[in-house]
């Protein structure tokens, strides 16, 4: 064993040693980061203007601060990019972590402090490390580098010092310079904001080194992939690559890419590991290989809560502690941090799978579901249907959306879905017949309202050819890094957008 490898199972221990207490005793655990959050929170304005300092316990805390959505902390949040100091936390911020705005038509601009990047960001990366080494201890991927693919970042004019990009430049921009000895591509090729010329620098970068590891979003790392194929002629990653292992993959479910990263890594030693790194916070990863399912990670400076979804567009919402979720029911996910973010409904929904340790699932966005008759269907319900067609068909999804197609005076109501297929089903009515038959199976209100085609249709569906969701995103400027397609709309505003693209740009689509 070599230096480096016994340091790396060193400090593995003391990390999974850490990770042990939280799941022997979470609720601690959170009372722990409560009084953190408190303590700090004192110092800055936003806790001032709350009365922080009459709070002394969870039951205060809830009383003194009100759910927040990025609305409500806007004006606080431009005040810290201007170099306002003991806004939201203590000190000054410098960089912000750009959303590409899916839960809304802006971009937002989430603080990332360096409390975050200390206490959540890099011990959730440090904790992914320890957790792979335990479970594969003759691992040898610290004898490559880590191929990570991120955005880019940009100095925000007219905001003094501040800086702003994707989360994933910010990482990179901030790691220690030690790190660029085991991690791929360079910083400044890294950063880059142009997709096209970063994939052309990439591949000449990393074709002739020892890659055992990859990080990124699994669409975004696809195209890559492909690429890289395409300029060497191999005829998989494997070949290109033969110590490559494992796979740190989060952002989009990997369910619809699972079998495609099958077939591009053949392998019978590579491995995925799920991450749930949020612009808002590391918040949870896959400690079993053999489950899908991820630990809540209870000592990242983040306190939990959670909104069930059957009262989150009511008035007066309820709000529980970690100690209050029941197993099986969707909830929308709320945080309080050490970037700032006090009671911040984010925008994502989990479900609890077990409780003892806190293990849930991610079922998709607040605002990403259709619910126009009735019927509340999920990401979560869209990716299972679209893999049990593509299970029985041998087909494989690379993107979708779909939506509503509204009543008429005449008409009944039905979804509407544009599909991209990597590999086509040879008959795409069958897909859309299983797919819709498997939607009835996982969402009971979905076949209530497809009985007998009473309320809804049979759904709609385009199948577009290979890159046209790319298409569609370069041409909304949301190439590469985080962007990601929106997998569900209540409203029809994607799909008329892709639609009409499509048209314009004369892409063909077989429809039934």
């Amino acid at each position: 064993m070599g230096i480096g490898s016994a340091v790396a199972r060193l400090a593995s221990a003391q990390y999974l040693r850490r990770i042990g207490a939280f799941m022997r005793h979470p609720l601690m655990a959170q009372h722990g980061v409560l009084g953190y959050l408190l303590q700090q929170g004192r110092r800055t304005r936003y806790g001032q203007q709350h009365r922080l300092d009459a709070v002394h316990g969870y039951r205060d805390f809830c009383q003194a601060l009100p759910l927040a959505h990025y609305e409500d902390l806007e004006p606080q949040i431009e005040e810290m990019r201007r170099g306002g100091r003991d806004i939201l936390w203590p000190g000054i911020t410098r960089w912000f972590a750009k959303s590409s705005g899916t839960t809304g038509h802006k971009s937002k601009f989430i603080p990332v402090t360096n409390d975050a990047l200390r206490l959540c960001h890099y011990r959730g990366g440090y904790d992914t490390l320890a957790l792979y080494i335990h479970q594969h201890p003759h691992t040898h991927f610290y004898h490559g580098k880590g191929l990570t693919l991120g955005g880019s970042h940009t100095l925000e004019k007219g905001y003094g010092k501040s800086k702003e990009g994707d989360l994933s430049a910010i990482l990179i921009q901030n790691i220690p310079r030690w790190a660029d000895f085991i991690r791929t591509p360079k910083r400044d090729v890294a950063l880059l904001a142009d997709w096209t010329k970063k994939l052309e620098l990439i591949a000449n970068e990393v074709v002739h080194q020892r890659v055992t590891n990859l990080s990124g979003v699994p669409s975004w790392n696809m195209v890559m992939l492909n690429y890289l194929l395409e300029v060497t002629g191999k005829p998989n990653i494997s070949a290109l690559w033969p110590h490559l292992e494992v796979f740190f993959h989060g952002g989009v479910s990997f369910t619809p890419y699972r079998d495609q990263y099958q077939r591009l890594i053949p392998s019978a030693g590579m491995h995925y590991m799920e991450i749930y790194n949020a612009s808002e916070g590391f918040f949870a990863l896959q400690d079993r290989e053999a489950s899908d399912e991820l630990l809540l990670m209870l000592d990242y400076g983040v306190l939990y809560e959670f909104i069930p979804m059957s009262t989150f567009h009511t008035e007066h919402p309820t709000v529980l502690p970690l100690e209050g979720v029941k197993l099986g029911e969707n909830y929308a996910l709320v945080v309080s941090s050490t970037n700032g973010l006090w009671r911040y409904v984010i925008g994502d929904t989990v479900r609890f799978t077990n409780l003892s340790p806190y293990r849930i699932k991610i079922t998709g966005r607040t605002r990403h579901f259709i619910n126009a008759f009735g019927e509340e269907v999920i990401v979560d319900n869209a990716d299972q249907a679209l893999a049990w067609a593509c299970e029985v068909t041998g087909a494989t999804v690379t993107d979708y959306t779909a939506s509503p197609i509204f009543m008429g005076a005449d008409a009944k109501g039905a979804h509407e879905w544009i599909v991209e297929f990597s590999t086509p089903p040879t008959s795409l009515q069958l897909f859309r017949d299983l797919m819709d038959q498997r939607l009835k199976e996982v969402n009971s209100d979905y076949e209530a309202k497809r009985r007998n085609s009473f309320t809804l249709l049979p759904p709609t569906m385009h199948a577009v050819p290979p890159g046209s969701f790319m298409q569609w995103m370069a041409q909304r400027g949301k190439l590469g890094g985080q962007n990601k397609v929106p997998r569900l709309a209540n409203n029809r505003e994607y799909t008329e957008a892709i639609l009409a693209f499509m048209q314009e740009a004369g892409i063909g689509m077989e429809t039934v």
